[in-house]
């Protein structure tokens, strides 16, 4: 597959003409913004000003500007603010969430058993895992990993990151490529499929509803959306809502799981780095009890490891494009509002002047002298600013608990020579996975 648009562009061209500079998207500018300082100055010192919302065609004739990843202004903001709340009240950094990805984990934990030491492809199990994680807060509840409908799901996800090439020539033509047929049309049929699925939840929901006590996301914005009925501006309604859930859906899928798949092949090249997880977790935790979220700040290597498990893997190498909200000056130039920008996250987290070995899987990079965890301002795998991922707390979480879960029943085993074990992503229209692998997990 041929790498996605910006990467192939940006981070080849950043080396040639420096941190910030202008391509022509067909005749569209966009300014692409490269290395930790210009991004920091960006998204994080005039957050405000960057905070709008470019243009993202493929996803944008299906959402029309509506959603909480790409929707833009007011509307955006009481949608966001009103995610973040909910999302908290059911427990995004909340022992209740840590008891949902507990239980999933065990389910994970069971499956892979069931492959009892033999060579397998561990994909599919780890989307269910991380797609159930995202059902149990929207929907309030979990699917087996045989359930019709929920496999339809994930189909339906994995096929919208996974787009080719020619839905990226949306970006340069996309007042032409949106009436020419081909996969990026595909795309569009899929949100509508999806917000199709949500919306039976939806009725489902609706013919059970205690406003008194709602039991998920769905539940929560009913309630909203019968609270503003009154309310001729509100921008809570049915559409608004399938819409945000389905972003809720696509961002914390394929993610959270493929950052962990590429996190176990990183384990299957660097054997060492396996031995000291499992050094960390019997010692702090030990075989009678599963993990727990209180375990992680004793657990320093653990958390270095996961960090640079993101940082390495780089699995959205270019954040979702921005505009410049007003006319601003930036670093000497002057940008007009609505200017298309795009952040390239991934050469804050490849920066040399910021990681020492930016190249290398190296755990010690989140590490201070002393062996304890230390965070780095360049780390920006969630990106930064208004716009960043407000999943971030659900999805450490997640990395945490499926982490050492799986270590804590199993060891990893290569069906190759370690060092021989190829790292470089498979690109995708989204973002960057590994290459498909099989590997033995053995029982502890």
């Amino acid at each position: 597959r041929p790498p996605i648009l910006a990467f192939l562009l940006s981070s080849q061209l950043s080396k040639t003409y420096g941190p910030m500079y202008t391509f022509h998207l067909g005749s569209r500018p966009c300014v692409v913004l490269s290395g930790y300082q210009v991004l920091k100055e960006a998204l994080i010192d005039k957050a405000e000003e960057f905070s709008g919302r470019g243009d993202f065609p493929a996803v944008q004739m299906w959402s029309k500007g509506n959603g909480i990843v790409y929707g833009t202004g007011e509307r955006w903001r009481q949608l966001r603010r009103f995610a973040i709340g909910t999302l908290k009240n059911f427990g995004m950094g909340k022992r209740s969430m840590e008891q949902r990805i507990k239980e999933e984990a065990q389910f994970l934990v069971a499956e892979f058993r069931k492959t009892q030491g033999q060579p397998f492809d561990p994909t599919f199990f780890l989307s269910c895992a991380g797609s159930n994680i995202i059902c149990s807060l929207v929907f309030g509840e979990r699917f087996e990993y045989t359930d019709e409908a929920f496999l339809t799901l994930l189909d339906l996800i994995n096929s919208n990151w996974n787009f080719s090439l020619l839905p990226q020539l949306l970006f340069v033509f996309p007042n032409i490529m949106k009436w020419v047929p081909g996969p990026h049309q595909r795309i569009y049929a899929n949100y509508l499929k999806l917000a199709k699925f949500v919306g039976e939840r939806l009725e489902m929901n609706r013919q059970s509803l205690d406003p008194n006590s709602p039991r998920d996301f769905i539940d929560c914005f009913l309630i909203k959306i019968q609270q503003e009925k009154g309310n001729p501006s509100s921008h809570f309604n049915e559409d608004t809502m399938a819409k945000t859930t389905v972003n809720l859906f696509f961002a914390g899928t394929e993610t959270v799981s493929s950052t962990l798949r590429y996190g176990l092949l990183i384990l299957l090249r660097h054997p060492e780095v396996e031995e000291k997880l499992h050094e960390e977790i019997e010692r702090v935790i030990g075989d009678n009890r599963a993990p727990c979220m209180d375990d992680r700040s004793q657990m320093p290597y653990t958390d270095a490891v996961i960090h640079e498990m993101q940082r390495y893997a780089n699995i959205v190498p270019m954040g979702v494009p921005h505009t410049v909200t007003r006319d601003i000056e930036f670093r000497g130039y002057s940008l007009p509002k609505d200017l298309n920008v795009i952040p390239l996250l991934c050469t804050s987290q490849s920066d040399p002047t910021q990681f020492r070995n930016p190249n290398t899987f190296d755990p010690t990079h989140f590490l201070d002298e002393a062996g304890r965890f230390r965070k780095r301002e360049a780390f920006l795998a969630f990106s930064a600013g208004k716009r960043v991922c407000l999943g971030e707390g659900l999805a450490n979480m997640e990395m945490f608990l499926f982490l050492t879960t799986i270590l804590q029943n199993f060891r990893l085993k290569a069906l190759m020579d370690p060092a021989a074990i190829d790292l470089t992503p498979e690109s995708t229209g989204l973002g960057s996975i590994p290459r498909p692998y099989q590997f033995c997990l053995l029982p502890q």
